[in-house]
């Protein structure tokens, strides 16, 4: 399940300046919806200041994983005559922010502002706000983050891609503005080291364990599948510790973690039971989202890791029932049986499949019936 998807790109230029104008679908705790977002990329130089950020006035690229970012957004609708105040009460916050030191922006950003269901926009409207990209706090957001440059800003139409509940007072497509003040360079995923990927992939595990257990299953998912595309860059350097000894293993892990002797790599078999355990939990937020095709696979994918895992014998068996394959269903939950055996959740799921099987056999038998009398 990819959390943003691409849909198009439109290019013009100026004298001075270009512009985009690009649509993808975001994943918000309501659900999916489509952002199209228009922004003006103007040539100006940037320097880096002595607290770490890229600010306006370095080279100008963009974020990338990891990096903090000094953002805020603002509906439309509130951006008024008073837009000159607030940006100067803004910029003064901004500035004492810019010498705080990194630590400290991060213990904010963990702290700050928790995922809510009521909300399509994860940030504070209107302030100043310090955002760590790559963890999905607000997919919309970010993903507008990864193409702009310190001191731009872009506007953004954003309407609902599917059945997705809308409070009445809301009018739409929502308007939006998304200001990038500064940024703290970040790591693209293949300058990261193995310790540092292994890092990641645990935080977007525990991270999706909080938003399942708070109800916001459209965040889980998004992390699961976050931790899944990091985890699957990490396959090759496991398998070739593995064939290694252990006192090799240990100097490897020394030499790549950067300086961070306490990144430790996982082994392969904690490596295989941690990515069973996130198919496994994706597939039960797949099921929640009612998408039983793809909760299929995801348990699939999870039973074959990790065969003797109970929990996702039990999600393949109740995938395959909502798409109607009652016999997988039925081998799925035997399955469950030879490791839990007297399961509860199991034999009941058996004996609704075998209830559902003879009403379907006296309604065909019904119809047959009716053919030849």
């Amino acid at each position: 399940m990819d959390p943003v998807h691409p849909l198009e790109t439109l290019h013009s230029h100026g004298d001075h300046d270009s512009v985009d104008v690009t649509s993808w679908v975001s994943v918000c705790p309501r659900g999916l919806w489509k952002v199209q977002k228009k922004q003006t990329h103007k040539e100006s130089q940037r320097t880096v200041s002595k607290s770490g950020y890229v600010t306006p006035c370095s080279a100008g690229y963009c974020p990338r994983l990891g990096s903090l970012c000094q953002v805020r957004v603002r509906l439309k609708a509130n951006m008024d005559e008073t837009e000159n105040s607030v940006s100067d009460k803004g910029n003064e916050k901004l500035a004492i922010q810019s010498d705080q030191s990194v630590t400290e922006v991060t213990e904010a950003v963990e702290t700050a502002f928790p995922r809510c269901q009521d909300s399509v926009l994860q940030v504070p409207l209107g302030d100043w706000t310090t955002l760590r990209l790559g963890e999905g706090q607000c997919d919309i957001t970010e993903a507008c983050l990864e193409g702009m440059r310190a001191g731009e800003k872009c506007e953004m139409l954003l309407s609902p891609a599917g059945n997705v509940s809308v409070p009445a007072e809301e009018h739409l497509p929502l308007c939006a503005t998304v200001e990038l003040q500064a940024f703290t360079p970040g790591k693209e995923s293949w300058e990261m080291s193995p310790g540092e990927k292994w890092g990641w992939v645990k935080s977007h595990k525990e991270r999706g364990g909080v938003r399942f257990r708070s109800g916001d299953v459209w965040g889980a998912a998004d992390s699961y599948s976050r931790a899944l595309k990091l985890l699957i860059t990490l396959y090759g350097h496991v398998r070739e510790l593995e064939k290694k000894g252990k006192e090799q293993e240990a100097k490897e892990q020394r030499d790549t973690s950067s300086g961070d002797e306490t990144q430790h790599l996982p082994s392969a078999h904690e490596f295989k039971t941690i990515k069973a355990e996130l198919h496994s939990n994706l597939s039960l937020c797949q099921l929640k989202l009612n998408q039983p095709e793809q909760a299929k696979a995801s348990a699939a994918k999870a039973t074959e890791l990790e065969p003797c895992g109970a929990k996702a014998w039990y999600r393949l068996g109740q995938a395959c029932q909502k798409v109607n394959e009652l016999e997988e269903a039925k081998q799925a939950f035997r399955k469950l049986l030879e490791l839990q055996p007297e399961s509860p959740a199991a034999l009941k799921a058996l004996k609704d499949i075998a209830s559902r099987e003879r009403e379907t056999n006296i309604q065909l038998g019904l119809r047959l019936s009716k053919m030849f009398s």
